[in-house]
């Protein structure tokens, strides 16, 4: 009887210290957030700073009590697979998808894991949400929609003698496929006629601007991840026929473009930081979280692309001129 008590109460103690292993374990255990984003550019490297900016002001600090998993598909769709898959393998508490391919890619591989996205056009249309209002699945964020009827009315007012409108985006992307048909729909509100092009990757984009430049007077290009890449080989193209573009984004138009009106990307990425603490801090449900958006817009005027095509701008928006930041392709 003595060895059997004696025997019991060494078993009892092992099980105190696994249970009290465990629990030190999970007391040290730091909430990990996974970030997944398509490709880097300007504005998508803004939205994630301000993702993170956000976290860090409500005091959740990478290395300190959360961790940050942050990688880079660099426009591969097998390494954004890939990526998509390892989060969730590792069971990480939440994953900021950066742009429309990335949550497509992670909202394919669960259905369980939080997933907030930001710089998504459409939610609805990408099919990762029933609605703006609703998501009703485990995906909500920010939507990076911009105002495309002004971004072309801008056109109409800065080179008033254009009558052709070319558009270029990326045939698989979602979001520039609306942003390009709510452009042609203002485009011929206005009266005017356009041209599209269609690439696959940054490989043929400066050809397809070179053969698009040759029949337009301007080019609209909506958020396109892959043309927001592509920039200076997009104004290396367009300079030699002086036809000015209007990008969808700040960051593109300060790469490579002349002209737009847009969000701002760090913003975005902060509000999606926001949503991420409610998610963290709060438990709040992602499923009914509904998608948030910027409703004030910037102008960005690229002067050194205007000054070299000749486009003169009106004095109202000469305090947002800004110099290129880049003039050639890498």
């Amino acid at each position: 009887m003595k060895r059997m008590t004696k025997a019991l109460i060494a078993l009892v103690l092992v099980a105190a210290v696994i249970v009290a292993g465990v629990l030190l374990m999970k007391k040290d255990k730091k909430t990990v957030i996974g970030i997944v984003q398509i490709v880097n550019h300007k504005a998508l490297d803004a939205a994630r700073e301000g993702f993170l900016r956000a976290l860090a002001e409500e005091g959740y600090e990478d290395g300190k009590n959360i961790k940050v998993d942050y990688r880079n598909a660099q426009g591969n769709q097998d390494t954004l697979s890939s990526i998509a898959s390892y989060f969730v393998g590792e069971g990480v508490d939440l994953i900021l998808a950066i742009a429309t391919p990335s949550a497509q890619a992670v909202a394919a591989k669960t259905d369980t894991i939080p997933i907030l996205g930001t710089a998504i056009t459409d939610y609805v249309e990408a099919k990762l949400a029933k609605s703006n209002e609703a998501p009703g699945y485990n995906v909500s964020g920010t939507t990076d929609m911009n105002p495309v009827e002004a971004q072309v009315g801008m056109i109409q007012r800065l080179v008033p003698e254009a009558r052709t409108i070319g558009l270029i985006y990326t045939a698989s992307e979602v979001n520039s496929q609306m942003q390009a048909r709510l452009a042609k729909e203002e485009i011929e509100r206005l009266g005017l006629q356009w041209k599209e092009v269609t690439v696959n990757s940054s490989n043929e984009v400066q050809q397809a601007v070179s053969s698009l430049v040759m029949d337009v007077d301007a080019i609209y290009i909506p958020t396109d991840n892959t043309l927001a890449s592509a920039m200076p080989l997009v104004y290396e193209a367009a300079l030699t026929k002086k036809v000015p573009v209007v990008a969808g984004d700040g960051n593109m138009v300060m790469a490579g473009g002349n002209f737009t009106l847009a969000i701002d990307y760090e913003m975005l990425g902060y509000q999606t930081g926001k949503m991420a603490v409610a998610v963290l801090r709060d438990r709040a449900d992602v499923s009914a979280m509904p998608i948030q958006s910027q409703s004030q817009y910037n102008y960005y005027i690229n002067k050194t692309a205007n000054e070299a095509m000749g486009i003169v701008i009106p004095e109202d928006l000469k305090p947002y001129e800004a110099e290129m930041l880049a003039t050639s392709a890498p």
